[in-house]
């Protein structure tokens, strides 16, 4: 029988930019975004365009936010990132407009292929479309698609897409139910 074999592991095919450039925000992440002092959501942004995400209008992001690599994020409009969530972008990650990113969530576009013995890095877009709600302490994992208005409810994990306008629940993620928004 084969066992993995992390000697052989090999991820050199992934170039997600300069060292330099990494480094950089390594440090400017640390200071700005992982901190738990406050700084104004307005200045945040400001540095994530900087470093090449595209940001919308009226996006809010709470203290102690990792984000792997602002080059490869989209937020769009009226977008709220909670504290603690981690965005471990190793792809494109893409949020629509009037989206939540309850505390401690995360989005990983990374994982292993466990069945072959060099335990290859496998990564995947993540797409996060309008009205969409991931609870605290939940996990989208990678090349996953949630819905419109789809919500991953606290503690979940979607490791599926979310049909849109549904409510998902458990490790993995199952509908449990649709979502019925009413008007004010």
């Amino acid at each position: 029988m084969n066992k993995i074999s992390l000697i052989k592991f090999d991820n050199s095919f992934y170039k997600p930019g300069s060292k330099v450039k990494i480094l950089l925000w390594y440090l400017v992440n640390m200071f700005f975004f992982k901190s738990s002092f406050i700084f104004p959501s307005k200045f945040k942004t400001r540095i994530l365009r900087i470093f090449g995400a595209s940001v919308g209008k009226n996006v809010l992001i709470k203290p102690n936010v990792n984000i792997k690599y602002p080059w490869f994020l989209e937020i769009g409009d009226n977008v709220w990132i909670g504290e603690q969530v981690w965005i471990d972008n190793l792809a494109m990650v893409s949020i629509s407009d009037n989206v939540c990113i309850s505390q401690g969530a995360m989005l990983l576009c990374g994982n292993h292929n466990y069945k072959k013995e060099t335990f290859d890095l496998i990564i995947g877009e993540i797409l996060l479309e309008e009205g969409v709600w991931i609870g605290a302490k939940a996990v989208v994992c990678p090349g996953v698609k949630c819905f419109s208005h789809s919500i991953l409810t606290v503690g979940s994990v979607a490791t599926t897409n979310l049909n849109p306008y549904s409510i998902y629940q458990g490790n993995p993620a199952l509908k449990i139910r649709e979502r019925k928004i009413s008007s004010c």
